[in-house]
């Protein structure tokens, strides 16, 4: 990456993969990244171990080695291990956390689809795809049942957030209790669970080369189903998805109504992901048509219009308003006073990201850290972009990492901006849970993101920050304060999504060749036409 000091970092893990003895997999597997792909981007050129896997193992995998994992490691793989649920004697997902100090359980002992995401990459990083498949499998059947909210039917495609096993010692039976909305606060459906599901069976296909799974028509099914919710016309003039708010990781009112940058992400790496595995048979080229249409305008839709740098905010800040006509410029008639006086200092000269939202007048100029990771991950994001977002990441580190890595978005709403966006919620307070509060989870969406990029060392200092922390304070689901300093006021201890990023984020590091099951390369078909900027005369 041209302007990027990072041939040292890159060196010392090539020396360090042909030091290390690594432990050899117990099942036949493809390696789980592009070779191609890697050796144009010109790095990990050396980082070749088909067969291979991560020394961290388990707790004292790594100890034939020369150098011993941080101590850390063995305490998260242990954690992560208790929050293991059982269906019928078979592992089927892990438990938002494992908080015996709470009074309140709420729905934490339940096995929620987006947390447990990373669960599943540790386990599949480690060579342990059983789990991930139990869970893959169990999860499209619960899908296949009715789901009513008081008298509305949901659509047919709809994935639960969460599931339940409930356990009769008596009858010896056990029985799954899913939750597709209908108990969530709020009543909102998560429309990002479907897409993680299909990101989910690409990354178990990608790392243990096994096709079958995805081949089977109930997977096949479950990915037209979900594709049909998303695909479906109505009376858009865009090609993102509407949402209402809280229907994915920021599940509480939040001003993320509208079109996320989250859920935008996530549809466009799924969309991706699903046309790699649906097969070419009637059905599914007819999805691998629409789909092709749809990333076409969505890639130019985002990277036209929630795309922010210095150069695109001097436009936005000149814009004229009521533009009539097909030629407008402002082509959403957005007020330039409405830009928050925040952005003008917080955007540097050198950077850039995808604002929070794009919607009639309205642009939500927030920082949301995991649509622009994910963003970075799709290929969403262009090689330059996605090179601006790490950038932007290592100019304001105070604002968006911290003393805690990763600040889920930024800056926080305060006063009376709060009381009228989030109807005066008391859980998301300014620098507190989804107000700018920071959430260990994103360590590894960060990694990745860092990896992909060729900037290393940017994990590596955000892992340290995390490993000061996070044992000593038993693993919280978040922390507040404007630097992520205190341990959040109702955050539950050992949350597994935190553990879970934790040993995800370490494992990519130490073997970079991981990232293929989760990354996407840039589709040559998607990028779009460089024009000269609109301000420009």
């Amino acid at each position: 990456m041209e302007g990027v000091n990072s041939s040292s970092s890159i060196s010392d893990l090539d020396d360090l993969a042909r030091l290390l003895d690594r432990p050899r997999l117990n099942i036949e597997r493809k390696r789980s990244f592009d070779e191609r792909s890697f050796s144009e981007m010109g790095i990990f050129d050396s980082v070749n171990s088909p067969g291979g896997r991560s020394g961290w193992e388990t707790p004292a995998s790594s100890a034939r080695n020369s150098f011993e994992p941080h101590p850390m490691v063995a305490e998260a793989w242990d954690a992560l291990r208790r929050s293991l649920v059982y269906f019928r004697g078979q592992p089927v997902g892990t438990i938002a956390a494992y908080d015996h100090a709470s009074e309140e359980v709420l729905n934490y002992d339940q096995v929620f689809v987006r947390d447990f995401v990373p669960s599943a990459l540790a386990f599949l990083m480690n060579g342990e795809p059983d789990i991930v498949k139990n869970f893959l499998l169990k999860t499209i059947q619960i899908q296949g049942r009715e789901k009513r909210i008081d008298r509305f039917k949901l659509g047919e495609g709809a994935m639960p957030a969460s599931f339940k096993v409930i356990h009769d010692p008596i009858k010896k039976t056990d029985t799954i209790i899913a939750d597709f909305g209908e108990s969530a606060i709020g009543r909102v459906a998560p429309v990002d669970s479907g897409f993680w599901w299909i990101i989910l069976l690409r990354a178990y296909t990608k790392s243990t080369g096994d096709t079958s799974l995805a081949e089977t028509p109930e997977c096949q099914k479950g990915m037209r189903l979900i594709l049909s919710l998303c695909l479906s016309e109505g009376f858009d003039t865009f090609p993102t998805l509407l949402c209402a708010d809280g229907c994915s990781m920021v599940d509480r009112r939040m001003g993320v109504y509208g079109y996320p940058i989250e859920i935008q992400a996530l549809f466009f790496m799924a969309l991706r992901s699903a046309m790699s595995m649906l097969k070419h048979d009637a059905e599914g080229k007819e999805f691998m048509e629409r789909i092709v249409k749809r990333l076409h305008a969505l890639s130019f839709h985002m990277r036209s219009y929630f795309w922010l740098d210095f150069q695109q905010l001097n436009d936005i800040y000149r814009y004229k308003t009521e533009e009539y006509s097909h030629t407008a410029v402002n082509k959403f008639n957005v007020i330039p006073d409405s830009i928050p006086e925040w952005v003008f200092d917080f955007m540097p000269l050198r950077g850039g990201y995808f604002i929070g939202n794009v919607s009639p007048a309205r642009m939500d100029f927030r920082w949301f850290a995991l649509g622009n990771c994910v963003a970075i991950l799709a290929s969403l994001a262009t090689p330059e972009q996605s090179a601006a977002i790490m950038d932007l990441i290592e100019e304001r580190w105070e604002e968006l990492v911290g003393e805690m890595p990763v600040k889920i978005c930024h800056p926080a709403i305060e006063s009376h901006e709060w009381r009228i966006v989030t109807g005066c919620d008391p859980k998301n307070t300014l620098w507190s849970y989804h107000n700018g509060g920071s959430w260990p989870v994103l360590l590894w969406l960060l990694t990745a993101a860092c990896i992909k990029t060729g900037r290393p060392q940017i994990a590596r200092r955000a892992i340290d920050l995390a490993e000061a922390r996070l044992l000593k304070d038993g693993w919280p689901e978040y922390y507040d304060g404007k630097s992520g300093r205190f341990i959040g006021k109702q955050a539950r201890k050992f949350q597994t999504w935190s553990i879970a990023g934790y040993l995800v984020a370490k494992m990519l590091l130490e073997d970079p060749s991981h990232l293929g099951m989760i990354s996407l390369e840039e589709d040559k078909q998607t990028k779009p036409v460089i024009k000269r900027s609109y301000s420009w005369t």
